[in-house]
């Protein structure tokens, strides 16, 4: 069950079950305020992450992964592998049939960073794209 009064950062992600679990379906979830810290200088880092799933049995809660993505605010990390911690985790508590993770770190010293990481079930293949017609 959730704690819908805790408001300190946490280090998991909580879900619940999936309503439609008979069939594909995309949820996207937008973060814009990710931070950390760059393991190197210890400034921070921002960065927008974009989850994209298909959900088999289980979903993210929002609130949990808020308080999970906050766990990395005073954390150094090296964008790659933060960006792969996280869709670990991620998939590790969700079980997807397929979950993409894309960090767009802001620019640091002129350099922008983005960074995307996939996880697929095995096993699962995506249905082919339909192409409606006109518009």
């Amino acid at each position: 069950m959730v704690d819908r009064n805790k408001t300190a950062p946490q280090t998991h992600v909580e879900t619940f079950p999936n309503p439609a679990p008979e069939r594909d379906f995309v949820i996207r979830i937008r973060v814009p305020e990710f931070t950390c810290l760059c393991p190197v200088t210890g400034q921070p880092d921002f960065a927008e992450l974009y989850l994209e799933y298909i959900p088999e049995a289980l979903c993210v809660e929002l609130k949990s992964l808020k308080l999970y993505v906050w766990s990395f605010r005073e954390r150094g990390a090296f964008h790659e592998a933060v960006t792969n911690e996280i869709l670990g985790v991620l998939a590790g508590a969700t079980q997807p049939r397929f979950m993409r993770l894309t960090g767009t770190f802001n620019v640091r010293g002129g350099i922008y960073t983005s960074v995307v990481a996939e996880h697929r079930a095995p096993g699962w293949v995506p249905a082919p794209p339909v192409a409606l017609p006109g518009a």
